[in-house]
């Protein structure tokens, strides 16, 4: 989700493509958070979840949040969804709530345990392109792109059954430095991280790089994840 401006209006706006996935794999019933209202209520919505759910977005995190200054003016940016979601995550850390970050959301949880980012992937020495082609349609952007190999004898493997997966790729930034207490469960084949989590708790914590939610019914290793992500949601709810 993220904040927008049409018709002199601003507005805040969920695709279909992440909530359909979550109602019909997951079991979840989807609660939008407003970033316009800032941190104030941000333990009340917590207190209503049983799982905290980071979509992707087009816009980026604000560099100064990891250290660095911003090597992309040109792309969007959405600084009220960088406070409230950097905060959500730490909240839903501190109860112990399930937490599923897809692209920008993975990034998220990255930066928020004091992790940064490759601004520029494509520009890094021996790392690939691994943006989507913008005059593209949708189905040529989200359709498969390049194998990701799954860490060996991790949770993910086991989940997906296969030491590897094809993934789509529309993102222009990654994971360089990771934050306190994650741990890569995937990597493309240039060596970029493309899943994480945190061995070190108990609780379900999943980042992914690629979309999962992406006519995720037509794929059986979409439908695992959205499944499990539902189960520990309800496993936390009692």
């Amino acid at each position: 989700m993220g904040s927008q401006a049409r018709a002199g209006h601003d507005y805040q706006v969920m695709t279909h493509k992440y909530i359909t996935p979550l109602v019909e794999h997951a079991g979840c019933v989807p609660l939008l958070v407003p970033t316009c209202c800032g941190l104030d209520d941000v333990e009340h919505y917590l207190d209503l979840a049983d799982g905290l759910y980071l979509t992707g977005a087009g816009s980026n995190i604000d560099p100064a949040l990891y250290g660095q200054s911003n090597l992309t003016p040109e792309k969007p940016q959405d600084l009220a969804r960088d406070r409230v979601d950097l905060a959500m995550i730490k909240g839903a850390l501190a109860r112990g709530l399930p937490i599923f970050g897809i692209c920008r959301g993975m990034q998220e949880l990255n930066v928020a345990l004091g992790g940064d980012l490759y601004q520029k992937v494509y520009c890094e020495e021996g790392m690939d392109d691994h943006r989507e082609d913008g005059e593209a349609s949708p189905d040529v952007q989200y359709g498969a792109s390049h194998p990701v190999t799954l860490v060996a004898g991790s949770w993910l493997e086991r989940l997906l059954g296969a030491p590897q997966i094809m993934v789509n790729s529309l993102h222009g930034q990654g994971i360089r430095r990771f934050g306190e207490g994650l741990a890569p469960l995937a990597h493309a084949e240039d060596g970029l991280v493309e899943a994480i989590t945190m061995p070190s708790r108990s609780q379900f914590t999943l980042g992914v790089q690629w979309h999962p939610e992406w006519r995720a019914r037509e794929n059986p290793h979409s439908v695992r994840i959205f499944e499990a992500f539902g189960a520990a949601c309800r496993q936390w709810l009692g």
